[in-house]
């Protein structure tokens, strides 16, 4: 009975070990897994939040800063001289789109027009040749109905004709261009007018203040560049258009040359068939 006792003993307190060592590995791997989770949580914190890219300011508010920005230059400037710039601009610009409408409205496809008329020349039909070119707008229908209308007189005569008118055209197509030069020419000027005045405020601050300093002279010279900046880009916008009308009245020029040279072998061809 005693051995019985002890062997059971024996079983019990190797049960007792063997559930005090799986106790202790439970607690040893869930202290692991604590200190797992508390270094990912210190990971997590650690690690750098991105920077949330703030949305880009929509294009009203940089246009509403630019006509800001340019409109605290315009009254730095001297808003006296710089109105007087602005002027110019806005006249300038007013005689070009005069002109680009004008010259926009002369120009025709004159090779339609041309090949009407040599049909009805063709067929004899003289005032439907003139009706072609009455109901047609611009310069080279005109100069071509002032040829047409002296066909019995001469083909001299229709020669001297067609000159004569196509100078008068031409110096149609170049009217106003004067106004767009002097509005060009005038633009820098009164900006280095500007200038001028503003270096002469510049010393005049110097002379009252009896020093030279950088912001009595920045003051000054600030105008004087404004105006001469402003005076320089509405020259230069004026040019553009300038040239852009030149471009248009030697096109047409060469329109009207052209035309009259076609429109004297017409009539020649004419008077030959018909006898005129």
């Amino acid at each position: 009975m005693k051995k019985i006792f002890a062997v059971i003993a024996m079983f019990g307190l190797l049960s007792l070990g063997m559930t005090q060592t799986v106790k202790a590995q439970d607690a040893a791997s869930a202290g692991q897994e604590n200190v797992e989770a508390v270094a990912g949580d210190s990971a997590v914190a650690a690690a750098p939040v991105q920077a949330v890219e703030e949305p880009a300011a929509p294009v009203e508010e940089e246009t509403q800063s630019f006509h800001k920005a340019l409109k605290v230059k315009f009254i730095e400037g001297n808003a006296g001289f710089m109105s007087l710039v602005a002027i110019a601009l806005i006249i300038g610009l007013a005689f070009c789109i005069e002109r680009i409408i004008y010259l926009s409205l002369a120009e025709v496809n004159t090779n339609k027009m041309l090949k009407k008329v040599e049909a009805c020349l063709e067929k004899g039909d003289l005032e439907g040749a003139k009706d072609v070119c009455r109901n047609t707008r611009g310069p080279v229908a005109s100069i071509c109905y002032q040829g047409l209308m002296r066909v019995n007189d001469g083909l001299d005569v229709v020669e001297r004709s067609v000159v004569s008118y196509g100078g008068v055209q031409a110096a149609a197509l170049e009217k106003n261009c004067s106004w767009v030069t002097l509005f060009i020419a005038m633009a820098p000027s009164l900006g280095f007018l500007g200038t001028v005045i503003g270096m002469v405020q510049a010393f005049d601050n110097i002379q009252k203040a009896g020093d030279i300093s950088p912001t009595i002279v920045a003051a000054g010279m600030k105008v004087a560049l404004i105006t001469t900046i402003f005076g320089i880009i509405v020259a230069l916008v004026l040019q553009v258009f300038y040239n852009f009308i030149l471009t248009k009245i030697e096109a047409i020029n060469s329109d009207m040359e052209d035309s009259s040279i076609t429109l004297l072998d017409m009539i020649m061809k004419y008077n030959l068939k018909y006898g005129k």
